[in-house]
């Protein structure tokens, strides 16, 4: 519903099928308490939830502002196979934000491509890393995404050691893992040699970032959101809302 007299801002969220059982990948409910969330704080938006994957009518997206895709990824991505109506929506300039698994498409394949044209980042296989860790995000910086939110703590699958495109990424979320995020062997999620050696040394790992594109777009990419029960920090679901108006 939009209120009468206000701007508005038009929202499609993209639920893939729910995956890992109960209370883990609910994207379908995850979508829906983002979508009311961001109505209850704006008024003027209009939102449309899409559950199950890429929508059969693509009409759906005439005059969207932006779209946020919480789905299973890798070679079941919703993309992969949607990948010229996709690229027609940065052409536009509509907002992408990409929630945890979303972010992660099959490596240095078309999908990766099209993903760091959207968002600037994204999951690669063999090289980013995939451990349930509490992060510790101690410093915040000064961004809109950042705007009215407090440094926290909260344990989920935090993704790090992403690959990203050169100009236009700004890190919102970084926090030192803990040596125990590379008890796993190495696998295409689970460890690599660089990812050690990073951790090793201590160095903090961007974990949520936001990209500004050359045509004026913005994309947004969040590793957290495994556990649904996580939308009831305060402080990752309203950063996450904030990343939403902003894109």
């Amino acid at each position: 519903p939009v209120a009468v007299g206000l701007p508005s801002n038009r929202v499609i969220f993209l639920a893939g099928p729910d995956s890992h059982g109960p209370s883990e990948h609910e994207h379908r409910a995850g979508s829906g308490l983002l979508a009311l969330a961001l109505r209850e704080r704006r008024p003027g938006f209009e939102t449309v939830n899409v559950y199950g994957g890429w929508p059969e009518d693509e009409s759906i997206f005439n005059d969207a502002d932006a779209v946020v895709m919480y789905c299973d990824g890798g070679r079941g991505h919703l993309v992969n196979k949607h990948l010229e109506s996709f690229k027609r929506l940065l052409d536009q300039g509509v907002g992408i934000v990409a929630l945890h698994y979303c972010v992660e498409v099959p490596e240095d394949s078309p999908s990766a491509a099209a993903m760091l044209q959207a968002t600037g980042g994204y999951f690669e296989t063999w090289w980013s890393v995939n451990p349930h860790w509490t992060a510790d995000f101690r410093e915040l910086p000064a961004h809109s995404i950042t705007d009215g939110i407090s440094p926290f703590s909260l344990h989920d699958e935090w993704y790090f050691n992403m690959r990203f495109a050169g100009d236009g990424v700004t890190p919102i979320l970084s926090a030192v893992p803990p040596m125990e995020t590379m008890e796993r062997r190495n696998g295409p999620h689970s460890g690599n040699d660089a990812a050690r050696e990073m951790v090793a040394r201590g160095e903090p790992q961007v974990t949520a970032w936001a990209f500004e594109r050359n045509n004026g777009g913005r994309g947004f990419g969040y590793t957290g959101g495994h556990f649904h029960a996580n939308w009831q920090n305060d402080n990752a679901r309203e950063l996450v809302l904030n990343a939403i108006e902003w894109v």
